[in-house]
């Protein structure tokens, strides 16, 4: 009678606040797999030729633990404020499954390598901390392909390639509160790894995957109203898309009296959806026991310290320093310390255009980032390439920079040039001397066209005289548009207005 009378209570509360947790699952940056020495190394291979007996599940085998896998998820702990207990061990998760062999998976279970940490994020100007339960190490499963025959019989192949691939889980506390949350979290959690290097964090690729758990409750209150896990996220935008469809959807189960089911859901991208998968009422028994073929791990202090002294500067100590010593924009170092090969690009960039004195180096860093930031990235995401892919090296880019500095070349020149260098490879000196693309700053070759602009824009011309000023930044245009962009528009001005009698 409680549940009904609660139900229809809640269908007249309108204050809901919004739970979230993530589980996020890393495929670790190793030269051999998790309990094997098998190579990591098969995206590009045929099916089931990155494999031996452990990884298949053999009987009799007996695993050996990657220790560069180990080092790796201490790493990572570290770098997301976690404590590492000196004893740890590997646990056998029971479950069956076709992409699990072995009927078991190596994983960790109340002895993991590290807990209680915390990721920092910031929304809206303002701090939040979102808690880290845990950082584990376990093995990858193999990959399950589903097809269907020309008769229209369903069948499923295995490949095994990925079985014991080293895959690290970071498990976050339920702390966040919105869709957006939960995208700054994985953005900031993927660029930590990237520059740990101990990771990809490909989402599309599979290396960096994300589960999330959701749930609404009334405002204030603790009693979560069904735990629903929603997976087959495979972008930041599709994790966002999917929390934000999965929130408005279990709001409009209680607005209209219902109950939510405590399940698992699926994204469909192209539909924007999530659809049931499997009910999740009761807890699936994994039956953990300790794995008996590895010993117990013991951490000494002296160990984790050095590990620790080991790491890297990491993204939020880059953007504190990209704004401090080059004056970005929050904005702006944020944007490129989000991305590991992004910063890297940048400081490569800079140190090839960094002679001068402070403020004339923040002032092409400046420049540097609008670049990257703009017509770069624009490039970029309209091929579905990543600047580590991109033909245009860090010189090159400086190169162009140095080129419009001089007056070489102009804005409008550059971005063509720009545009050519990123599709072909080439030096933008190269692409400037094929194409003839130098800037016209010479005032007598330019008064030749500004009298010819002058002559077929009567009408433009006597506005300006009347006092309308935009007439002269159209003027302006026409020559740029005669000279196919070559004119320096610094020069042009005040040729024009000398010529109409301005002042």
């Amino acid at each position: 009678m409680k549940r009904s009378y609660d139900a229809a209570i809640l269908s007249v509360v309108v204050n809901y606040e919004t739970v979230i947790g993530l589980e996020v699952h890393a495929q670790l940056l190793t030269g051999s797999k998790m309990y094997c020495a098998c190579s990591t190394n098969y995206a590009s291979d045929p099916p089931n030729t990155h494999v031996c007996p452990v990884c298949m599940g053999m009987p009799g085998v007996l695993p050996t633990v990657n220790q560069r896998a180990v080092e790796f998820t201490l790493m990572t702990a570290l770098a997301l404020n976690c404590s590492i207990p000196e004893h740890a061990k590997f646990d056998r998760k029971n479950y069956p499954y076709p992409d699990l062999m072995k009927g078991y998976q190596i994983s960790q279970y109340d002895m993991p390598m590290s807990v209680n940490g915390y990721l920092v994020i910031d929304i809206e100007g303002k701090k939040r901390k979102i808690g880290i339960t845990r950082v584990h190490l376990e093995e990858d499963v193999a990959k399950l392909m589903h097809r269907t025959s020309p008769k229209g019989q369903s069948y499923s192949l295995v490949d095994v390639n990925r079985a014991g691939m080293p895959l690290m889980e970071i498990v976050s506390e339920p702390d966040m509160s919105s869709p957006e949350e939960a995208r700054l979290y994985l953005v900031k959690l993927r660029a930590i790894l990237q520059y740990l290097g101990v990771s990809t964090g490909n989402m599309e690729e599979g290396s960096f995957r994300c589960d999330a758990n959701i749930s609404i409750r009334p405002a204030g209150t603790s009693e979560y109203l069904g735990k629903v896990e929603v997976k087959n996220m495979n972008s930041f935008r599709g994790v966002y898309r999917a929390l934000e469809y999965e929130e408005k959807r279990q709001r409009e189960v209680l607005k209209s009296g219902g109950k939510i089911a405590q399940e698992t859901r699926g994204w469909v991208d192209d539909r924007g959806i999530t659809v049931s998968q499997r009910s999740k009422e009761y807890a699936h028994d994994y039956r953990y026991f300790p794995e008996p073929d590895l010993p117990p791990f013991t951490f000494s202090r002296e160990v984790v310290e050095k590990i620790r002294a080991s790491l890297p500067e990491l993204p939020q100590a880059k953007f504190d320093r990209l704004v401090s010593q080059y004056s970005l924009t929050p904005y702006d170092a944020s944007l490129l310390t989000d991305s590991r090969p992004m910063a890297a690009y940048f400081e490569e960039c800079l140190s090839k255009v960094s002679d001068g004195g402070k403020q004339e180096i923040a002032k092409k860093a400046t420049t540097i980032a609008h670049w990257m930031l703009g017509d770069f990235t624009r490039l970029l995401n309209s091929t579905g390439r990543q600047i580590g892919d991109s033909l245009v090296q860090p010189g090159q880019l400086a190169e162009l920079l140095e080129l419009i500095e001089k007056g070489t070349l102009s804005g409008p020149l550059a971005k063509t040039v720009f545009e050519e260098m990123f599709e072909t490879g080439k030096s933008a000196a190269a692409v400037v001397a094929e194409k003839g693309l130098v800037q016209i700053s010479d005032s007598g070759e330019l008064a030749i066209i500004i009298d010819r602009v002058i002559a077929d824009n009567e009408k433009a011309v006597a506005d300006y005289r009347a006092g309308k000023e935009a007439s002269l930044t159209f003027l302006i245009g026409q020559v740029m548009k005669a000279s196919r962009g070559k004119a320096n528009p610094a020069v042009v001005r005040p040729i024009i207005v000398d010529k109409l009698g301005g002042n």
